[in-house]
């Protein structure tokens, strides 16, 4: 590998590991934060701490920003960005795809080359052979820093041109989280209620989601073709088993408000010809087209037959 520069903006959790990763890999790596002191421990593993922001810019091509959000990166940069043009600069930090874009069009002004990025795993990951990173922007300026950048993990992607891409897919993806941790936390407080260890329902909680994963590719090919008819998994099996999912936490203790608008959403599915249909037709229910773009799945091979 070609040892390079670069430069980190922003030491908090994720920050500190990103710079960690470069030193590790060889890079001579200048860091910056707002609060000098969170640099101490980079310093002694061997980064070069810079006075200020700019300083830390004019040292490095390449930048990598991990601050608390878009606006903050810009408002940090928004004296230096002389001194930032013709370089490039990554931003790594949270925020919706809007801001990406916004972002994005704010270093074109000023002529800043622009990668926007996501670490898709937690800060002890960063740096791992099998860590998750994907960007988006110009594909030659991440060909010119794709080296770099994969020290930061060995599954590193670029989704396309488009600058908002990663962002895009880190809150498609995303959205998965909470529902889910939820779900898991009412099993919990279950368990905890009964008197079992948590730790003893959590493999078991794994190898569910181990299935949810591998079904999900057969998810993705319904909805894509539009066409929900295959379904061995319908909304009104889903239905069924809502009133028993109550019942589960009521006997339990447990508040179930968290539960009750999922199910009315598949009450909505269903009200909306999709009973028989894989649960994936939900997409059609939540989706912005739903009244405009009808799916295929109301075809002859997919509506119950007339009696």
């Amino acid at each position: 590998m070609t040892h390079t520069t670069v430069t980190v903006l922003g030491l908090g959790s994720m920050g500190s590991a990103l710079a960690r990763a470069f030193l590790a890999a060889g890079h001579r790596v200048t860091v910056w934060n707002r609060t000098p002191a969170k640099a101490a421990p980079l310093v002694t593993a061997g980064a070069r701490q810079a006075a200020s922001a700019g300083d830390a810019i004019s040292a490095s091509p390449l930048v990598v920003a991990c601050l608390t959000g878009y606006d903050e990166t810009r408002r940090v940069l928004g004296d230096v960005t002389a001194t930032l043009a013709g370089r490039t600069l990554v931003t790594l930090n949270s925020g919706p795809p809007g801001a990406a874009r916004e972002t994005a069009a704010w270093a074109a002004e000023h002529g800043i080359r622009f990668l926007d990025g996501a670490v898709k795993d937690v800060p002890d990951a960063v740096g791992r052979a099998g860590t998750l990173l994907y960007y988006a922007g110009d594909a030659t300026t991440f060909a010119e820093h794709e080296a770099t950048l994969r020290a930061l993990g060995g599954d590193t992607v670029r989704l396309g041109d488009e600058p908002d891409l990663a962002k895009f897919y880190e809150s498609a993806v995303g959205a998965t989280l909470l529902p889910v941790l939820v779900g898991f936390f009412a099993g919990a407080a279950a368990a905890r209620e009964r008197g079992i260890p948590v730790a003893a329902l959590a493999p078991y909680a794994v190898r569910w989601l181990r299935m949810i994963g591998e079904v999900l590719p057969v998810f993705a090919a319904e909805i894509d073709a539009g066409d929900y008819s295959a379904g061995a998994s319908s909304v009104d099996l889903f239905l069924a088993g809502a009133d028993g999912d109550l019942a589960f936490l009521r006997e339990s203790g447990i508040d179930d408000a968290w539960l009750r608008p999922l199910h009315d959403l598949v009450r909505k599915a269903a009200a909306a010809g999709h009973g028989e249909h894989s649960i994936a037709a939900l997409t059609e229910v939540l989706g912005a087209r739903q009244e405009a773009q009808p799916s295929r799945c109301a075809t002859a091979s997919s509506v119950r037959p007339a009696p």
